[in-house]
């Protein structure tokens, strides 16, 4: 290695270290996460929450310890107050708590989907098969967790476990998206759901599908702003078959059905059919 190269490097070192490892301490761990989130997952699959056993009191006790570390360091990492973490502590237990209380709205939701999986494929022989085998389940669930944390306001813990879920299945649903009772991803591979997406109930998407932002509006500055609704709305009992793509801030009617292939950037009424 020559010495212009060493010193190019060193430089690297030098700035990174400066703008990164001062804050190591605060940075959540990606694999800590996975793994308290698929505790938090088996328990929801159990149908069990609202009568919990010994067992899984003691895993809830032990996963709400785990998951307030997380938090809090997730919410120190972008803290302006780095010298008093009090408010971050506080922020950190309620949330945490808060959680925990929610996982029997989420348990109901995940059933309401786990459902419209078996009733919506006809080659679904039982709802546990369902829960077992279905990626779009499996990222649905994550999901709905990882939703209640983003609405907390907090970050990076909610990326996540969605990205997680994202390699797992082939599945992208961003945290923010705000979906609906017994939504049902069929198949699944390449299923993309942006941040501002508004999903109703019973809605059905097939593979390949795209939720995704039309344009990026810029600053003065020629960044993108942030902070904007700019994906889908899909009104309740909704159909998108494979392959179809939809941009922007606007709404597909109530009942409404698109066929596979398209390229949709205008609202659709309700009760559309576009073949």
């Amino acid at each position: 290695m020559t010495a212009d190269y060493k010193n190019v490097i060193k430089s690297l070192q030098s700035t990174f270290s400066k703008a990164f490892y001062d804050q190591v301490q605060h940075i959540p761990s990606a694999e800590n996460i996975v793994a308290l989130f698929d505790g938090f997952r088996a328990l929801l699959c159990q149908y069990t929450l609202c009568n919990t056993g010994q067992n899984q009191q003691v895993l809830l006790k032990k996963y709400a310890a785990e998951l307030e570390q997380e938090i809090l360091h997730s919410l120190c990492l972008f803290c302006q107050e780095k010298t008093d973490c009090s408010s971050c502590q506080q922020k950190a237990a309620r949330i945490t708590a808060d959680f925990i209380e929610a996982l029997p709205e989420i348990q109901n939701l995940l059933i309401s989907d786990i459902r419209a999986a078996y009733e919506g494929d006809p080659a679904a022989v039982d709802e546990i098969e369902t829960l077992l085998c279905y990626p779009g389940v499996l990222a649905i669930t994550y999901q709905r967790m990882a939703h209640f944390l983003y609405q907390q306001g907090v970050s990076v813990v909610p990326r996540i476990i969605t990205e997680h879920a994202h390699s797992l299945t082939g599945i992208d649903i961003h945290p923010g998206a705000q979906i609906g009772p017994a939504f049902f991803i069929d198949h699944g591979t390449g299923v993309v759901i942006g941040e501002t997406c508004v999903i109703g109930a019973n809605v059905k998407l097939y593979q390949g599908v795209t939720l995704g932002a039309k344009s990026f509006p810029l600053d003065a500055n020629g960044n993108p702003v942030k902070g904007i609704k700019r994906h889908p709305n899909l009104e309740d009992n909704v159909i998108i078959y494979a392959e179809t793509t939809v941009l922007g801030d606007i709404t597909i009617g109530e009942g409404s059905v698109i066929g596979a292939n398209k390229w949709i950037t205008q609202d659709v009424p309700p009760h559309s059919k576009i073949n």
